[in-house]
């Protein structure tokens, strides 16, 4: 021996490997429920390790076993098993795995997106899976206070209608909530909360953050894990496009997905940029102000206060203009918006000239502006969000057609066009998508069921370490699971 001594790993290294075995498990089960065994292949855990994951999720409601479903081999009509020397014992029967489920009922999720003209709340179970969607006419710029009031009335909403389906209310395992996520327009400092600037809202330097978190903490709610976590943990503000561009990456996510720009159209237009997997924010967490570009300099003055803008040619507002007189029900700010763009879409199917002429003139300011971005960025794909998914039947082939005429590189530099998976709910689901991420990467917060013992003293086989470190910041699908 040279002399120099092994450190052995203390108490704080083991506890830190076991929360991220359990998220990655976790993680896994949020794809699907499968066997211990194939839970252990597909992490590269050991079966020991996986067992021991098991049965604490378990103890924290996270997890439960499922029914296991039949295969050929269980009902005997397979055509045998491999014995010793390669032979195969006709007709032998396996017992089949016991499938592992996430237990989704148990930790709920609340975003709620503020804009102009409406509030959009939903609430998102363990598994991303969208449990409650409401969205009502609402006019936000009458009132910082009453927008809180609003807001705050409408989370409990939100945990109340949660908290009555038997998905989540079992008197064994009790639902928790994560978090709340608000998705806001504008310039928010995310770290703080604060919408420095949101010109359709008439807003500057408002503590959104702060004024929700004094009425939230009058409200009964289940907070996870009770008082004890502080309000950054509990309430997130945010952009309203970044949240949106996080909402369409937690999804299905392809290859293609990992260089994306998500243009969404509202009153404003936002956007969000994802390269090489990850979310560009800039360096003050400003990134994504599409909406003034300066398209047209000449042009129609911006509820910024500048002109030209690319939102005056192509957000909601430049397109009613268009497509029907002051009086007609699509200005109408107290019908829901998708009753009013249900009534442009009818009119356009119906080969109104006027609606089509709009919706050609705002495809093309639209491919127009998107055009730069895709000379900038070179993503594999342009997502178009809000109500330019909503329309996008008649948007999109415009769009494409101007990209092909202005984008330098060949074929438009390969880019594809999409529509939101999520259209008007992408904002408010991605809120509730980074609340939920703190529990995926540390299941530990939420405490065990009543009776449970507290997972404490993991023999050294429920520590395993990962067979790989991260060594970079998390990609975007690692930030929201």
């Amino acid at each position: 021996m040279n002399g120099a001594t092994r450190q052995l790993p203390g108490r704080a290294d083991h506890a830190a490997v076991r929360r991220a075995n359990l998220a990655v498990a976790v993680r896994a089960l949020r794809a699907g429920g499968r066997s211990r065994a194939q839970l252990a292949a597909d992490t590269s855990l050991t079966k020991a390790t996986v067992s021991s994951l098991v049965t604490e999720l378990a103890g924290r409601g996270l997890v439960h076993t499922a029914r296991p479903t039949p295969t050929a081999a269980d009902t005997g009509n397979s055509a045998g098993t491999a014995g010793s020397g390669g032979a195969t014992r006709a007709g032998a029967v396996g017992r089949p795995g016991q499938p592992v489920e996430l237990a989704t009922g148990r930790v709920l999720a609340i975003g709620v997106e503020l804009n102009v003209d409406y509030l959009c709340g939903v609430v998102l179970d363990l598994g991303g899976q969208e449990r409650v969607l409401t969205r009502t006419a609402f006019d936000v710029p009458a009132g910082v206070d009453a927008t809180a009031d609003e807001v705050a009335r409408l989370v409990t909403e939100l945990a109340d209608r949660a908290l009555a389906d038997t998905a989540f209310a079992t008197a064994n395992d009790p639902a928790v909530l994560a978090g709340v996520g608000v998705a806001a327009p504008g310039l928010v400092d995310g770290t703080r909360g604060t919408v420095r600037v949101a010109p359709n809202l008439g807003w500057r330097d408002v503590p959104l953050h702060d004024l929700l978190a004094d009425r939230l903490a009058g409200q009964v709610l289940p907070w996870l894990p009770g008082e004890s976590r502080p309000w950054d943990e509990r309430l997130l503000v945010d952009n309203e496009a970044t949240l949106a561009t996080l909402a369409e990456f937690a999804g299905d996510a392809g290859p293609d997905e990992r260089d994306l720009v998500l243009v969404t159209g509202g009153v404003g237009v936002g956007g969000g940029l994802v390269v090489d997997g990850r979310l560009v924010r800039g360096s003050g967490g400003f990134a994504g102000e599409v909406g003034h570009l300066a398209v047209a300099p000449d042009g129609a003055r911006c509820g910024c206060g500048r002109t030209g803008c690319w939102e005056t040619l192509c957000g909601l507002g430049a397109l009613l203009d268009l497509a029907a007189p002051p009086h007609d029900p699509v200005h109408r700010h107290d019908l829901d918006l998708d009753e009013r763009l249900d009534l442009l879409l009818d009119r356009a199917g119906n080969g109104d000239e006027r609606t089509l002429a709009a919706l050609e003139q705002v495809g093309r300011a639209l491919g127009h502006g998107a055009s730069m971005l895709v000379n900038v960025t070179n993503p594999r794909v342009l997502v178009l969000g809000g109500y330019f998914a909503r329309l996008g039947e008649f948007l999109r082939p415009v769009v494409e057609s101007e990209l092909a005429a202005r984008v330098v590189a060949p074929a438009a530099g390969g880019v594809r066009v999409t529509l939101s998976r999520l259209g008007l709910a992408a904002a408010a689901t991605g809120a509730a998508h980074a609340v939920l991420a703190p529990v995926l990467d540390d299941p530990t917060l939420v405490p065990p069921l009543a009776g449970q013992p507290p997972a404490t003293g993991q023999s050294p086989t429920a520590v395993q370490s990962p067979t790989s470190a991260v060594t970079e910041p998390p990609t975007l699908a690692e930030e929201i699971g």
